[in-house]
């Protein structure tokens, strides 16, 4: 079945309307805008169905990041843009992290913390940009991009979350950018995965099955993160 990006663009504005009426009636939208297009497709969904005078977009860049265009973003939406700098944190925290991937998650947490303390601070309900293509292969942090209060994206491939991007009207270069993980020196995410987005949304859907050796790699890597896409274990005593 052909994806129809009009419709779940208007089923996605009247989700958002009906969450906010019962989980948070009359509060403002709390949008880590990282320069990307889940969070800048986000922030427009979010605009459409609240108002822009009830969305926040925060940049929160480490030393030497660049905005990626966070406040052009907010300002072609409309909506209100904060800048809150997280280098001199991530900094510090990084005195306890002892290896590569440790530094990395540190922050994306940070940044969640930073969107939490804002959002409370600002009648909020925090967004969660995480969507259905990045979870399935666990490229998302646990208590960082991973956590939220909403999500529109969850459960859209990069390929539909492009297609809403384009019924939005937003500019190509925002809805069309390559993705990456906005780490310094850092490569595409397609290049780290070795596949690209396209491939993995139609093995996803059921569209198409990519090599075998590509579907080994997907399977694995879903197979070893499904931890993050269940709630967390627990030990439930006998009675």
């Amino acid at each position: 079945m052909d994806f129809n990006a009009k419709e779940v663009k208007n089923e996605l504005i009247k989700w958002i309307v009906d969450w906010f009426e019962i989980n948070g009636k009359g509060c403002n939208a709390v949008i880590g805008i990282s320069g990307g297009k889940d969070s800048t497709i986000t922030a427009a969904l979010c605009a459409e169905a609240l108002g822009k005078d009830r969305v926040i977009g925060v940049a929160m860049p480490e030393n030497g990041q660049s905005l990626n265009d966070a406040d052009k973003i907010c300002d072609y939406l409309g909506i209100r843009f904060i800048e809150a700098p997280i280098g001199s944190i991530v900094e510090e925290a990084n005195k306890y992290a002892s290896t590569i991937q440790a530094r990395q998650n540190i922050p994306p947490r940070v940044r969640m913390t930073t969107l939490y303390a804002i959002s409370q601070s600002n009648n909020g309900r925090v967004s969660n940009n995480c969507n259905l293509s990045e979870d399935y292969v666990g490229y998302a942090t646990i208590f960082g991009d991973a956590a939220g209060d909403f999500s529109c994206l969850k459960n859209l491939t990069v390929t539909e979350i492009r297609a809403i991007g384009r019924e939005l009207n937003l500019p190509s270069e925002w809805v069309e950018k390559t993705p990456d993980d906005g780490l310094p020196h850092s490569t595409t995410d397609e290049a780290k995965f070795g596949f690209t987005y396209e491939v993995l949304d139609k093995y996803i859907r059921g569209i198409e099955e990519p090599s075998f050796e590509i579907k080994e790699k997907i399977d694995k890597m879903h197979r070893s993160n499904l931890f993050k896409l269940q709630p967390i274990a627990s030990f439930i005593p006998k009675k």
